[in-house]
């Protein structure tokens, strides 16, 4: 797992489409001879790995200075953290879930291909482009060069984003897109698959056979691009990503991780009424809490997690993968009105778990596996029900403040 563990990391900093909150910046230094400084700066780093003058001079032409527009991004800090449910609503829709039937029909012995050489399934790389870029229709228009240039100068998330800058140099440097057409998020992240540069240069792939690895243009090499990454992340050709289930109403929360045979001999079944698999290991997930829908989850949940740190995000690329594939929606509801932290309280529960002892990370406020893990120690440690869920009621328990 340690290609996840890496992924993860890197995944955890960068701001992609999702329910991932971009973290304060830096102030940005302003005016052209400022930016004009910093290209000169940059300059003798991109030549030493190789960028020709006249690439460097391309990529920058028409880059006068900062977009305002990206830097004004970085500083808004609205309501990220959506819960699970709201989250899913937008992401796994009719429409979606029929636009990807189509494209899965139109695009079937690509995607036989892409499954025979990855093992990954093609139902788990349509949903990652669907989520990512709605089948390539929504792939993001702003130039990827002026964006990352922006956040580097800026010192967005230290010295990230020089990196990325860097590597997107590379990537026109060999060819595999002009510097006009290389567009993406204000984050950086290119094409229909929101790679970031460092990415982009270490999986993708060239699937078409033209000689470039196009993620803006090409669907086969997106397809393909989606599946090598899975696979090289550590993707499992035999687990699927997770499963609904109902617990019984006797169901011990405290054990919560164990083997799919341990389950089923404890009464856990899949709501769509097959068994669960003989074998393999999976955690209880519970995004919702004990009241709301429940998950066994495998290490392909973490393979997809490493792709965007976001468990919404993560459940919604399972969860559209099952229905692009046939299965029927949540069989259990969402709780109503179910009250929610937010970022600051997350932080303020993370602060709080660290001061018992219980949570050792940043307090980025972001609910993950570990503050899962973390609430869930202080549940079973206070007998209280042990579901991992982050409410307001635990954190005035321990008696924090947002």
């Amino acid at each position: 797992m340690r290609r996840i563990r890496a992924a993860l990391a890197a995944a955890l900093v960068i701001a992609l489409s999702g329910p991932v909150a971009p973290a304060p910046a830096a102030q940005a230094p302003a005016g052209p001879e400022t930016f004009a400084a910093f290209l000169g700066a940059l300059r003798p780093d991109a030549l030493g790995r190789g960028v020709s003058e006249a690439t460097f001079a391309a990529a920058f032409r028409g880059v006068a200075g900062p977009d305002p527009d990206v830097l004004a991004r970085t500083r808004r800090q609205g309501e990220f953290a959506r819960p699970v449910w709201d989250y899913l609503v937008g992401a796994v829709t009719p429409g979606r879930i029929a636009r990807g039937r189509a494209r899965a029909a139109a695009l079937a012995d690509t995607l036989s291909a892409v499954e025979a050489r990855t093992g990954v399934p093609r139902w788990i790389v349509l949903a990652f482009w669907g989520v990512e870029s709605d089948f390539g229709a929504s792939a993001g228009s702003v130039p990827t060069i002026r964006a990352l240039a922006t956040l580097a100068q800026a010192r967005h998330r230290g010295d990230l984003f020089r990196e990325e800058l860097l590597a997107a140099l590379a990537i026109l440097q060999r060819g595999d897109i002009a510097p006009e057409r290389m567009k993406g998020s204000w984050a950086g992240a290119m094409g229909q698959v929101q790679f970031l540069p460092s990415t982009f240069l270490g999986h993708a792939v060239d699937f078409d056979g033209d000689g470039h690895r196009d993620i803006w243009n090409s669907e086969a090499d997106s397809l393909a691009s989606i599946a090598g990454y899975l696979r090289d992340l550590g993707w499992n050709p035999g687990l699927s990503w997770g499963y609904e289930v109902a617990l019984p109403g006797d169901f011990d929360l405290t054990r919560y991780v164990g083997e799919m045979a341990e389950f089923d001999r404890r009464g856990v079944r899949r709501t769509d009424g097959k068994p669960l698999p003989p074998a393999g290991k999976a955690s209880l997930f519970l995004p919702g809490g004990a009241a709301g829908p429940a998950f066994l989850i495998t290490d392909n949940f973490e393979v997809i997690r490493a792709y965007n740190t976001s468990d919404s995000y993560a459940l919604a690329v399972g969860h559209l993968a099952d229905r692009l594939a046939g299965a029927p929606a949540l069989a259990r509801p969402w709780p109503s009105g179910a009250e929610r932290l937010d970022r600051a309280g997350l932080q303020a529960l993370q602060r709080g778990l660290a001061a018992e002892g219980l949570y050792a990370g940043d307090a980025d406020g972001r609910a993950g596996p570990k503050l899962r893990e973390a609430v869930r120690r202080y549940q079973i440690r206070e007998g209280m029900v042990a579901d991992g869920y982050a409410a307001p009621a635990l954190l005035g328990r321990l008696g924090g403040q947002p």
